[in-house]
């Protein structure tokens, strides 16, 4: 049995099956709704049931509260039909899709770029184009079939190479290896990419808000503008917690010299011996007190839920368009035995 989806605000139909999420029946089709995590926990998928009734075979989501719900607001990352459905839910236009691989992948190099923090360099086959969009993310495919995700770190290129920026995870049992065993040469596995997180060819300015290590697809994106020789103004905020987790700072001035892009790291808790004169507190608040009215703005951020929700609540408040808000949430997984970073997944 499958039944009938239409998109009340797109004039789009595509069919679901029987126990299929409306995500994936959608992606099979080419119809690129707005997605991240595909776990329930972004809110990237978020949209409105309009009319039918569906099911959460695995128990409401933890990325969508009771109050939501009663709202008829739906996760269709989780969501299943049980009729017919009329939904509202952002859509991407793309002009082509992208096909989603699983190809092996070398480990070229592995440098430390904090304490914590690795970057790792991926030469993927020469046999086998990957496309891709910056800010997208990949998963790594276990041997024992578990997945884990992280966000690409670079644009595209023809090297046919991936950027990686991963944290060490306390108790995570994929990042330990990843920090005390991975050596270059170790082949990987790895699926996608996955994600509408990619830059949308803005004429208007643009806000790009990174925190932690959601730097990574940020910085994915800047280098994709950047690259297009860019007439409007783009400022980049990046919330850590203090000085000693700002890695990459000769690129990042870099930027600023060479293309004129405005840049305010923030930091949450700064240490009190280090000597800072930067800005402090939750990278919102700055991005605010640089920007009351954001009308005439696009925003791109990327980092913890807990950012994301403040900056979508503050930034909506403050006149942005909730279309030309986008967004990456780097939720962690709810399995103990291997706390994702980096994208969560």
């Amino acid at each position: 049995m499958s039944f009938h989806i239409t998109l009340a605000n797109e004039d789009v139909n595509f069919h679901c099956e029987e126990n299929q999420s409306i995500l994936e029946a959608a992606l099979q089709q080419g119809v690129t709704l707005s997605y991240g995590c595909k776990n329930g926990l972004c809110g990237s998928c978020k949209g409105k049931l309009i009319s039918g009734k569906i099911i959460y075979p695995d128990g409401k989501p933890d990325g969508i509260s009771d109050d939501e719900v009663c709202h008829k607001e739906v996760l269709f990352c989780k969501a299943v039909p049980l009729t017919n459905l009329t939904i509202k839910v952002k859509v991407i236009q793309q002009k082509s899709n992208i096909e989603v691989k699983k190809l092996p992948a070398k480990v070229k190099e592995i440098t430390h770029l904090s304490d914590d923090v690795i970057q790792m360099i991926l030469q993927l086959p020469a046999v086998e184009p990957f496309d891709f969009k910056a800010g997208q993310w990949i998963y790594f495919v276990l041997k024992d079939g578990r997945k884990r995700a992280f966000s690409i770190a670079n644009s595209p290129n023809e090297k046919n190479e991936l950027e990686l920026q991963i944290r060490h995870a306390f108790g995570g049992v994929f990042t330990d290896f990843v920090f005390n065993n991975l050596k270059p040469g170790a082949l990987l596995q790895i699926e996608g990419p996955h994600g509408t997180f990619f830059y949308q060819q803005d004429e208007c300015p643009i806000l790009l808000v990174a925190g932690g290590t959601g730097f990574a697809p940020i910085k994915g994106i800047l280098e994709e503008i950047l690259q297009q020789n860019p007439q409007q103004s783009i400022h980049l905020f990046w919330g850590v917690r203090s000085k000693k987790d700002l890695y990459l700072q000769d690129l990042v001035n870099h930027w600023v010299k060479e293309f004129a892009i405005n840049y305010t790291p923030v930091l949450s808790e700064p240490e009190i011996e280090t000597e800072w004169k930067g800005n402090t507190g939750y990278v919102h608040q700055s991005v605010l007190e640089q920007y009351s009215q954001l009308s005439d703005y696009s925003v791109y951020m990327a980092g913890p839920p807990q950012m994301i929700q403040s900056c979508k609540e503050s930034f909506v408040n403050a006149g942005l368009d909730i279309d030309k808000l986008h967004f990456d949430s780097f939720d962690y997984s709810t399995d103990a035995i291997d706390a994702m970073n980096s994208k969560g997944k």
